[in-house]
């Protein structure tokens, strides 16, 4: 019977130490949720994390600075890594019910669909003068909202009355995000245009990581292999 307590004693034991190495390794994981694998660089991948009050969006004339403006986390970037983790989202944006349950690891799918809403999304806009203006001034301009790396239209997806410059699924993809964001969030102009650019880098991971290389000093020659283009034109 003692035999049998003191068994009983050591099997409980363990089963407390197992839990609360269990409860310490959970608390670990969350505490480092924001953290890239492997990496010392911490950074907040959600739009509303970061600070893009002080973005005059005006200012962009091309991809790049786009990226350096809209991303500004890019200059504490330590390695090759640490960018491509920044630059490549994952999981569900908060907007994802708005703008039809779309998500980043489903970007093809994604992409279809956002393709597909582009004409209903833009005619809803139109409706609203202020809010179709206001989509004119930011996409009309080469601010890299655009299918550029696929069909060679240059960082600007739209001519000034609204119209498409390609038809590849690319690029109503991106302008629907923008439509979308536009017409069913409070996102000022300059985090739309973060997102159209994590859209935009999980359309064309290769070219997008490349130009965050660049504004950060890195060497794009030196670019792990990424997909060139993710969907079809």
């Amino acid at each position: 019977m003692e035999n049998l307590l003191v068994i009983g004693f050591v099997l409980v034991g363990i089963l407390v130490v197992v839990g609360q190495f269990q409860i310490s390794a959970i608390s670990s994981s969350l505490s480092s949720g924001t953290r890239s694998s492997g990496s010392s660089f911490s950074f907040f991948s959600s739009t509303g994390s970061v600070d893009l009050k002080s973005v005059d969006v005006t200012q962009i004339t091309s991809t790049p600075m786009a990226v350096a403006a809209v991303f500004p986390e890019l200059k504490d970037a330590k390695t090759e890594d640490d960018i491509t983790t920044m630059m490549i989202p994952t999981g569900t944006p908060e907007y994802s019910e708005a703008l039809g349950g779309i998500s980043f690891d489903d970007p093809v799918t994604s992409m279809e669909y956002l393709a597909k809403w582009y004409p209903t999304i833009k005619q809803e806009v139109q409706k609203d003068p202020a809010l179709w203006s206001r989509y004119l001034a930011l996409a009309g301009a080469p601010r890299g909202i655009s299918c550029e790396y696929c069909c060679g239209v240059g960082p600007q997806g739209i001519d000034k009355k609204g119209n498409l410059l390609c038809g590849c699924q690319h690029m109503p993809a991106v302008h629907a995000v923008t439509l979308g964001l536009m017409k069913n969030t409070d996102y000022n102009d300059a985090q739309i245009l973060r997102e159209v650019m994590r859209w935009k880098t999980t359309f064309f991971p290769k070219n997008m990581v490349g130009v965050a290389l660049e504004v950060a000093g890195k060497d794009p020659s030196q670019l792990k292999e990424l997909p060139g283009m993710v969907g079809g034109c």
